[in-house]
């Protein structure tokens, strides 16, 4: 390489006529010539430019274009190689989304295939949160704009539906903004959504701000009868599992198995050439309940008035077949509507026939008197002086009225429901009060008390009963006419369904059997069955408790059906307040079956805390039953027997 000097190039000089040498070799001056420079200083020579070698530049270059392409080659290598299933993984995760299908939640019907609880097509509001940003929408308040048009049709707080479509999370694809909404609701937003596309193409400067909105579809349950056996059948919370009651205790079988939907999807919308894969959803199975749809309308409407005319606390009633122990009935009051739980009394959430503990009073006598007949310590002609007080330990007793003495048949004192007599004639089970205690400790644990019932039903108590080396020197008195011993409603209507049926127990059941969607019918279980005391001692104890409601100097008088014979037993106890553990109030009930000779259905009826009109069993809880009996009687077309009542006397004279 040559490099060139930038002064100026000397000047070519051309040969002219040799001039004349002076002597010393210097030449003369020819004719014109300028006269000669008198000579100066030497002028010091122009130092010599020496260039560098090129080839060591050349050489870095080369190097660091070979580091740079090597770096290139080494993660090309990583993101197609070694990387590459990760990489692919991403991208499938960021284009693909999976939906669960929800499997069609089974219905419940009553036993005549009356729906109580189904399922409707409904739609999960959802929305892709990337679809609402500046970048997308070209505005900074697209959130804001979009909740103010859903807040009111969705019924949600605006505020909260900005915070979900502007997550922290700026990756978020998918947030679901309301649960299970009705046709209804979503036709409103798509209107909305088509509205907006229209002025959009018409006016660039309008903004389809819910364009990220989508809809997944989905089901919502239904409760047809409102708050009709509400108490049964519980409920479904938002996330579709059940929340109480039977759509809780059958949840997987109601709910079936969820499926899956996997597709691709682009700015928020599947994308129908890029394929999808489905694993379709499995429905749940219907359930089919012993309940007859219009016996819970009677037993429900005939307790709620009650309850609201005695300004109760509650009450509840329990209509059951004697012989199969199916639950015809279980109503409560007050109760509440499971597809309205928003308005709800939480207090009344549940099912009180099942969960409250209360001391039955009156109505358990019959298993005193069972006890006794069985053990052959008497019979429905045995004669019982009853003074107008007893001692018994530290206490001294009474009847739920002042009397002089009375002189009782065993069958009078169940008719009159004298305590005194009950507690002198349980006694004789054994010949000390202690042996006496086991004996009726034993036939109270066959006839269910003390256990649960066997329904499994969610919360349900098994009351309290303790053993008989625990009984306080009261309770040994106490426990005899239902005082100091806890059960629950369907336990009492076990107890007369046991008797009217023979001596028999059946385990009470709600589930009569199963459809699944092949249509075909698996019924449910037999219930279990137990002999608690003889026929013969069953059929006695039957027309004892006639005496009851037919006799004249029986409590429950109010409990006459014409044309019927009737087996019943009144109950007014002293109640304890579950708020402050004291005893406060009454427990008002009545429990009996018909016909009296020939038993089909069983009805218990509890009111808690009356505190307006009278506060007797046979007197609000009387006037229940006979309604409820009618008309189970008239549904079921059981006619009566025609038979003659049995009259035994009720009393003696001494």
């Amino acid at each position: 390489m040559t490099e060139v000097s930038d002064r100026e190039p000397p000047r070519r000089r051309v040969p002219g006529p040799a001039r004349p040498v002076r002597p010393g070799g210097r030449r003369q001056p020819g004719p014109g010539a300028r006269p000669a420079r008198r000579p100066g200083p030497p002028r010091p020579a122009a130092p010599a430019l020496r260039l560098g070698s090129p080839r060591p530049r050349l050489r870095l270059i080369g190097l660091a274009l070979t580091l740079v392409m090597t770096a290139f080659v080494v993660r090309l290598l990583q993101v197609q190689a070694v990387d590459a299933g990760t990489y692919t993984a991403k991208a499938e995760q960021n284009r693909y989304v999976v939906h669960t299908l929800p499997a069609e939640r089974g219905g419940i019907t009553d036993r005549n295939g009356v729906a109580l609880a189904s399922t409707v097509d409904a739609y999960d509001i959802t929305a892709d949160p990337t679809i609402f940003t500046r970048e997308q929408l070209k505005i900074g308040d697209g959130p804001e704009q979009a909740a103010a048009l859903l807040a009111p049709i969705l019924g949600q707080e605006q505020k909260d539906l900005v915070a979900q479509l502007r997550p922290e999370n700026e990756e978020l694809r998918y947030v679901r903004l309301a649960r299970r909404q009705t046709p209804q609701v979503w036709n409103q937003i798509k209107d909305l959504k088509t509205a907006l596309t229209k002025k959009a193409e018409k006016d660039k400067s309008v903004v389809n701000v819910l364009a990220g909105v989508f809809a997944d579809p989905s089901s919502k349950r239904v409760y047809p009868g409102g708050d009709l056996a509400a108490a049964i059948l519980g409920w479904v919370g938002a996330d579709g599992k059940g929340g109480g009651g039977l759509e809780r205790q059958l949840d997987k079988t109601l709910a079936g198995e969820d499926g899956k939907i996997r597709y691709a999807q682009s700015g928020g919308r599947q994308v129908p050439t890029a394929g999808s894969t489905e694993t379709p959803a499995v429905p749940g199975s219907d359930v089919e309940l012993t309940i007859d749809r219009d016996i819970q309308w009677a037993a429900q409407h005939a307790i709620s008035e009650q309850v609201e005319k005695s300004k109760a606390d509650g009450g509840y009633v329990i209509v059951q077949d004697t012989a199969t122990g199916e639950i015809l009935a279980m109503a409560n009051s007050p109760g509440f509507d499971p597809g309205d739980l928003a308005h709800a009394d939480p207090d009344a959430l549940g099912n009180a026939a099942l969960q409250d503990a209360f001391e039955p009073g009156s109505t358990a006598k019959v298993l005193s008197m069972a006890a006794v007949l069985e053990e052959n310590a008497a019979t429905p002609m045995t004669h019982i002086t009853v003074p107008n007080r007893l001692k018994r330990g530290d206490r001294l007793f009474k009847d739920d009225v002042d009397h002089p003495t009375w002189y009782l048949t065993l069958n009078g004192v169940l008719a009159k429901s004298s305590n005194i007599g009950t507690i002198m004639a349980t006694g004789e089970l054994g010949k000390t009060q202690a042996e006496a205690n086991k004996v009726l400790y034993s036939y109270m644990r066959k006839f269910g008390l003390g256990g649960y019932s066997g329904l499994g039903f969610p919360g349900e108590t098994k009351g309290i009963l303790a053993p008989p080396e625990q009984w306080s020197t009261s309770q040994q008195y106490t426990i005899p006419f239902g005082q100091g011993v806890s059960i629950n409603a369907l336990q009492a209507a076990s107890i007369y369904s046991t008797i009217a049926n023979g001596g028999v127990r059946v385990e009470p059941t709600l589930v009569r059997g199963t459809k699944g969607d092949d249509g075909r019918f698996t019924p449910a279980p037999e219930p279990e069955k137990t002999r608690v005391i003889s026929e013969k001692t069953a059929k006695t104890l039957a027309r004892m408790l006639e005496s009851v409601v037919d006799d004249e100097e029986g409590t429950g008088t109010k409990a006459r059906i014409p044309g019927y014979r009737v087996a019943g037993k009144t109950g007014t106890a002293n109640r304890v307040d579950p708020a402050t553990g004291q005893y406060k109030g009454y427990t008002s009930s009545f429990a009996g079956f018909a016909p009296a000779d020939k038993p089909r259905v069983t009805v218990y009826c509890a009111i808690q805390n009356a505190t307006e009109g009278s506060y007797f069993g046979g007197q609000i809880c009387g006037p229940i039953y006979k309604q409820v009996m009618e008309f189970a009687l008239k549904t079921l077309q059981v006619p009566p027997t025609g038979a003659a009542p049995a009259n035994l006397p009720v009393t003696f004279k001494p």
